[in-house]
């Protein structure tokens, strides 16, 4: 009888510690899923890390005031598989940046969709998961 207890109280702290996994990646808590939003500005700062790196750009608003926007990527495990390092972008790296934005205006964030740097042409685009 004490074994069937411990294998129902195994499942249950499985099924609460996956759903709290899941939730973490709940982007649409946290954006606009469904809108899209471009900025071009000056990279400041390239933080990458796990489990998500930033990008924070300074970059005009709606309002054209310089911001600086936080800009949420994939984890530095994540963006090594499609070739990104931390040297792949610099501070003072000029470039176009286009996600899905924050639901709280005020907070300058994004999560990327797309990214380009024109002055070498160097481009990424894909899925933060």
């Amino acid at each position: 009888m004490r074994a069937k207890y411990a294998i129902v109280l195994l499942v249950v702290i499985t099924l609460v510690g996956s759903s709290c996994a899941y939730a973490h990646h709940s982007f649409a808590a946290t954006y606009y899923i469904d809108r899209t939003q471009t900025i071009e500005g000056n990279i400041v700062e390239f933080l990458y890390r796990n489990p998500h790196s930033y990008i924070k750009v300074e970059a005009p608003d709606d309002k054209g005031q310089k911001q600086v926007w936080a800009i949420e990527w994939a984890g530095g495990a994540q963006l090594a598989e499609e070739h990104v390092s931390r040297d792949t972008l610099k501070p003072g790296d000029h470039v176009i940046v286009s996600g899905n934005p924050a639901r709280d205006a005020a907070s300058h964030r994004i999560r990327i969709q797309n990214i380009n740097r024109p002055s070498d042409g160097w481009k990424w685009s894909g899925v933060v998961r």
